[in-house]
C-alpha cells in the first residue's frame, strides 16, 4: 500500500510562562491509503497535539520546531517537495496553516472528529448549516445542492429521519447522535483521511460500538484512510490494521495489530495492557496500574461505630417500587403553548444493596441511573416507591424525611462524582474542600480538622503537603482521588459512586478501581457503583443490575450474570465491550443494529404486550429477569 501521509521526526513546543514543554519529542510514523492506523497513548503523551499539527490547528502557544507531516492528497497534484520524489507531497508542517493552500486541504481533503461532540458543535447553528458550511467552502455548488448532499450525509451515518435532523439543534441530539452529526460534518467532503481523536470515548458502549461499526462502513464505503487516536485498547483491536504507541512525546513501539497484542516488548505497553479490566479475570486478580497508589488508612478514619450483632442482617439500601415522571411543555406558536408530555425517568425500580457489598447499576445514558441516585440522595423526590437505609439496626425511609431529619442520614451516604474537575470548586484549597463536610456537619474542632484532612489524603495516596495547592494543579487521576476523600470525610456507610472513571485513562481507571476495592475492605464499605461499562462493574461488583428505559430489566450476582445472561439488552451490553484482543472482536450482530436498547424492538418474551410490561421473575441464585415467561420457557426459546 502507498503512503498517503508521512509523520517523520515532528517536534512541536509549548512557549508557557513556566518555561518551553516539548510535547511532541521526535515522534514518526505512517497512514497507508484506505489504512488504519492507531496512535495510542494516556493523556499528556502528545496524541492529540499530534493531531492538531496535522490539520493546522495548534494553540498560538505551540510551535511546529522540526520535523516532517508529508501529505499526498490523490486528488491534488501540487509539488512542494524536491522533484526527484516519486510522488507528490505537501509538507504541511512548513505550510503556514492559515494560507489558502493548508485551508484547501483542511476539512476538504483532511477531516478530524474531535472527542466532545457537545462543545464542538454549535449550540446557535442548525446541525444541517454547520455541515453544509464545509461544502459551501471547498464546492462551487449552490445551497440547495448543499443542502441534498448534507442530508445525504446525514442518512449515511444513520440519523433515522435526515431531513428533520437537518434542522436540528445540537442540544435536540443525544450524545450518539452528535458524534454520527460530527461524523457526518467531517465525511460530507469525502476526505482521503480522517483522524478520529477519541471518537467514542465520552459515549456508552452499545454507542461506541455502532460508532465503530459507522466508521469501518463509511472507511470502506468512500475508500478514505483513518487515523485513530485513543487510549482504549480495546477500540485498537477491533478496528486498527497498525499501532503506534507514544508516551511522553515520543514513540516507544509500533507494528501491525498482531505485533502489538501477541508480541509486546516495550515495558509502557505492557503495562497498558495489564491496565485494561476484562471478562475472564480470576478471583482476587487485580488490574495491574503503571503506577500503584501507596496509601494508608489513619485511626480516625479506621475508628466507626459499630454495628448491631443481630441474627438478620437486612440489606444496608433497599429500593421499593420506585418511581418519577417529568412532565415536559413542548412549546408552540407566539403564545407558547403547547401540550405537555411526560417521560418516567425511573419506572417501579426496586434493588438491594448488601452491607459490605458493592451492587453495581450498568445502564446507558438516559436510562435513569443518576435519577434513581439523586433520589437515594434524597436531591429529588418519587412520584411513588420507598428507599429504605438501615442506619444501625433503625431501618428507616428517607423518602418521607424532611430536610432536617435527613441532615444526620447524609453524614452516612456520600457521593462520587464522574466529573472530577467539576465536581470541585476551583477557587478552595484542597484542604478547604475536604475540611468543608467537617465544618457543615459541626464535627471535631481545628486540630481534629487538619488531622483528618492529613489522614484522608494518604488514604488516597496523596502528600498532605499538596493541601495549599487549587484543583487545577492536579491531574485528573488526582482530582478524582480528591473527590473520594471528601466523600469519606464523614466516614460514611454507603457511597454511591456515579461513573467515578469513565473520564480517565485505562491505567489511572486501573489506579482508582483498585484503590475503591482497598478501600471497601480496610473500612468496611458499601457501594452502589453506577457505570455503562459491564467490564468495570465485573471487576469491582458483587451483584450486578441492569438497567433500560427507566426499568430493571436483570439483577444477579455477578458470577452468574456473566455466566448466564438471559435479557437481550444484557446480551447486547456484554457483546458490546471490546475486548483488548484482536482474536476476540466485538459482535455487531449482537446489537440489533442499534435498537438494543429500545424495548419495541425486544423478541417475546421481554417484550410489551396487550397484558403491559413484564415484571422481574425469579431464575434461583438471585438472578431475576424482566420477562412474560416463566425462566424454563425463556431456556426453550
Amino acid at each position: 500500500m502507498t503512503d498517503l501521509l508521512i509523520v517523520r521526526d515532528l517536534k512541536v513546543d509549548f512557549h508557557t510562562q513556566a518555561g518551553v514543554v516539548n510535547a511532541v519529542n521526535g515522534i514518526s510514523f505512517r497512514v497507508p491509503e484506505g489504512g488504519t492506523v492507531a496512535l495510542v497513548g494516556e493523556s499528556g503523551s502528545g496524541k492529540s497535539v499530534t493531531a492538531q499539527a496535522i490539520m493546522g490547528i495548534l494553540p498560538r502557544t505551540a510551535e511546529i520546531t522540526g520535523g516532517e507531516i508529508l501529505f499526498h492528497d490523490p486528488k491534488r497534484t501540487r509539488v512542494v517537495v524536491p522533484p526527484e520524489r516519486r510522488r507528490a507531497f505537501t509538507d504541511l508542517a512548513n505550510l503556514p496553516p492559515n494560507t489558502r493552500e493548508f485551508r484547501s486541504i483542511r476539512g476538504n481533503s483532511i477531516s478530524i472528529i474531535f472527542q466532545e461532540p457537545m462543545t464542538s458543535l454549535s449550540p446557535l447553528h442548525t446541525i444541517g448549516d454547520q455541515i453544509r458550511e464545509a461544502l459551501l467552502l471547498h464546492r462551487e455548488i449552490s445551497a440547495s445542492e448543499a443542502r441534498d448532499m448534507t442530508i445525504e450525509m446525514l442518512g449515511m451515518v444513520g440519523f433515522p429521519n435526515p431531513q428533520r435532523a437537518f434542522d436540528a439543534y445540537t442540544f435536540e441530539l443525544s450524545g450518539g447522535l452528535r458524534q454520527r452529526a460530527m461524523i457526518a460534518m467531517a465525511l460530507v467532503c469525502r476526505p482521503s483521511l480522517l483522524i478520529a481523536d477519541e471518537p467514542s470515548t465520552a459515549l456508552d458502549v452499545t454507542i461506541q460500538a455502532q460508532i465503530l461499526k459507522l466508521i469501518k462502513d463509511l472507511q470502506a464505503e468512500l475508500n478514505m484512510a483513518v487515523l485513530i487516536i485513543t487510549h482504549d485498547l480495546g477500540v485498537v483491536a477491533n478496528i486498527a490494521e497498525e499501532v503506534v504507541v507514544a508516551y511522553n512525546g515520543s514513540v516507544v513501539e509500533s507494528g501491525t495489530l498482531d505485533d502489538i497484542f501477541s508480541r509486546a516488548s516495550h515495558p509502557y505497553l505492557k503495562a497498558l495492557l495489564r491496565a485494561v479490566p476484562h471478562f475472564n479475570m480470576k478471583d482476587g486478580e487485580r488490574l495491574v496500574p503503571i503506577r500503584e497508589i501507596e496509601h494508608q488508612a489513619g485511626h480516625l478514619l479506621s475508628a466507626k461505630e459499630p454495628w448491631p450483632e443481630t441474627d438478620m442482617q437486612p440489606p444496608l439500601l433497599e429500593v421499593r417500587g420506585v418511581t418519577k415522571t417529568f412532565r415536559m411543555r413542548r412549546e408552540t406558536g407566539i403564545l407558547k403553548v403547547g401540550k405537555s408530555t411526560s417521560i418516567k425517568a425511573v419506572d417501579d425500580v426496586s434493588l438491594k444493596v448488601r452491607r459490605g457489598k458493592c451492587l453495581g447499576l450498568v445502564g446507558e445514558s438516559g436510562c435513569g441511573k443518576t435519577t434513581l441516585s439523586k433520589i437515594i440522595l434524597s436531591a429529588m423526590t418519587p412520584d411513588a416507591g420507598e428507599v429504605l437505609f438501615d442506619d444501625r439496626g433503625d431501618v428507616v425511609d428517607l423518602t418521607r424525611l424532611d430536610a432536617a431529619a435527613m441532615v444526620p442520614l447524609r453524614r452516612k451516604i456520600q457521593y462520587v462524582f464522574q466529573d472530577p474537575f467539576g465536581s470541585l470548586n476551583p477557587r478552595m484549597t484542597v484542604f478547604e474542600i475536604l475540611s468543608e463536610p467537617l465544618v457543615i456537619h459541626n464535627i471535631g474542632d481545628d486540630a481534629y480538622r487538619r488531622e483528618m484532612v492529613t489522614e484522608l489524603m494518604r488514604l488516597v495516596g496523596l502528600d498532605p503537603r499538596f493541601l495549599n495547592r487549587y484543583p487545577h494543579s492536579f491531574s485528573g487521576g488526582q482530582r478524582q482521588r480528591i473527590g473520594i476523600a471528601r466523600a469519606l470525610a464523614l466516614k460514611p456507610d454507603l457511597l454511591i459512586c456515579d461513573e467515578p472513571v469513565s473520564a480517565l485513562d485505562v491505567s489511572v481507571q486501573a489506579q482508582i478501581l483498585n484503590l475503591l476495592k482497598d478501600l471497601q475492605s480496610e473500612l468496611g464499605l458499601t457501594y452502589l457503583f453506577i457505570s455503562h461499562n459491564l467490564a468495570v462493574v465485573d471487576y469491582v461488583a458483587d451483584d450486578i443490575a441492569v438497567m433500560c428505559g427507566g426499568r430493571i430489566v436483570e439483577v444477579a450476582p455477578r458470577e452468574v450474570l456473566f455466566a448466564e445472561p438471559v435479557h437481550p439488552y444484557t446480551k447486547a451490553l456484554l457483546s458490546a465491550v471490546p475486548y483488548p484482543d484482536p482474536d476476540r472482536c466485538l459482535d455487531f450482530t449482537a446489537l440489533m443494529e442499534g435498537r438494543a436498547s429500545d424495548p419495541d424492538a425486544w423478541p417475546h418474551p421481554f417484550d410489551v404486550t396487550a397484558a403491559g410490561a413484564p415484571s422481574l421473575l425469579d431464575f434461583g441464585q438471585g438472578h431475576m429477569v424482566r420477562t412474560h415467561a416463566t425462566p424454563q420457557l425463556v431456556e426453550n426459546q
